[in-house]
């Protein structure tokens, strides 16, 4: 085991490397151009694919092929160039086929400018391309997490043929933190963990891979269905997948939620902002709470319906670097059975300790 300084950029790219990443395809552009230019240097080196494409229209669907074939294939941008791969991802969904994609959200709309945000949230967790299909959506907040989350991300990709998209954004891609990098990692569940050097494509079985088919029935990827009736029974099908992942592969931090009056609601690089926020209260005597949402999809409903009924007084504060994306879902969870009160800022604007503070204290004024 040892520990070394990297960012949260350097940090997907080390830890995909490490979960058995075989094929990179990507674009440059800021700020996530760290991760590629980690992936351009050590890909190479241990004899696996990187490709800088010559688009993020191009990169998305070298990974779709990439991943027919059996790799564990994953691609990575920001914003405006998530945007232009969201036909791909639908693409790779209708397909079902594992790809990881990772975005280092910036303030938009358009091109924006190369600050951090928040606001891709809707575009990821309603999944921006055409259809009725949904990407499982993991969210880091640390560096250490970034590297750690990558295991998962590749596995659940695996496990359900399904892509994944990871949500950094700004501040934790350029930021720079120790990073344990352990010869042994939690990856699937709690329950299951396996070393790294079991976790390459080469070990992985993939009977469905586009691999030839001499000695067996061929395999076909495919998102079209010509005849009446089929594709509705696809997607049928798929829902009965999505629901078994909303059921099994859902995971959050909770934060003195047994006594809390208020929770704060936040995901990311706000989270760490808002944590530090609720421990600081605390050693002062409020009954502050937090909950952040690991995977964004599917979102931990549960906890906030089991709390939203419990017998306290309790308020939910949703505190977000955009302009209430992650509220809608903590809103439908809630149901109106508590108040749901929201700070948020965008356009590379970061709520501060200070403003989050304020707003707890007009939120306990009013109890």
């Amino acid at each position: 085991m040892k520990k070394i300084l990297m960012t949260g950029n350097e940090a997907i790219a080390e830890g995909a490397i490490q979960a058995g990443c075989g094929f990179y395809s990507g674009y440059p552009i800021t700020p996530q151009n760290e991760l590629i230019g980690y992936f351009a240097k050590h890909m190479p080196e241990k004899g696996r694919i990187f490709i800088q494409a010559e688009s993020e229209l191009a990169a998305i669907n070298m990974v779709f092929g990439a991943s027919a074939a059996g790799a564990r294939a994953m691609t990575s941008s920001s914003s405006p160039g998530i945007s232009l791969k969201q036909e791909g991802i639908s693409y790779i969904a209708a397909a079902e086929l594992p790809a990881v994609i990772v975005n280092v959200m910036r303030a938009g709309p358009g091109l924006g400018n190369i600050w951090p945000a928040q606001s891709d949230y809707f575009q990821a967790t309603r999944s921006g391309g055409h259809g009725d299909y949904h990407c499982i959506v993991l969210a880091p907040a640390s560096v250490q997490e970034s590297y750690d989350i990558m295991f998962l991300a590749f596995d659940l990709a695996d496990k359900y043929r399904n892509p994944v998209m990871i949500l950094s954004d700004g501040i934790l891609g350029q930021m720079m933190e120790p990073l344990v990098v352990s010869g042994e990692l939690l990856v699937a569940s709690r329950k299951n963990k396996r070393p790294i050097n079991q976790l390459t494509t080469h070990q992985l079985t993939k009977p469905w891979a586009l691999t030839g088919c001499k000695g067996r029935k061929p395999n076909i990827a495919k998102s079209f269905y010509l005849k009446e009736g089929d594709l509705e029974k696809f997607n049928l099908r798929l829902q009965g997948k999505y629901k078994n992942i909303q059921d099994k592969e859902t995971r959050y931090e909770g934060l003195f939620l047994e006594d809390a009056k208020i929770i704060v609601v936040a995901y990311g690089t706000m989270a760490r902002i808002a944590k530090s926020v609720v421990n600081k209260l605390r050693e002062q005597g409020k009954k502050i709470g937090l909950i952040r949402p690991v995977t964004l999809w599917p979102f931990p409903k549960k906890i906030f319906q089991r709390l939203a009924v419990s017998d306290k007084l309790l308020v939910f504060l949703v505190i977000e670097m955009s302009y209430g994306q992650m509220l809608e879902d903590v809103q439908l969870a809630v149901n109106g059975k508590a108040p749901v009160e929201f700070l948020g800022r965008s356009g590379g604007g970061v709520p501060t300790e200070e403003e989050i503070i304020k707003k707890l204290q007009a939120i306990s004024f009013k109890l």
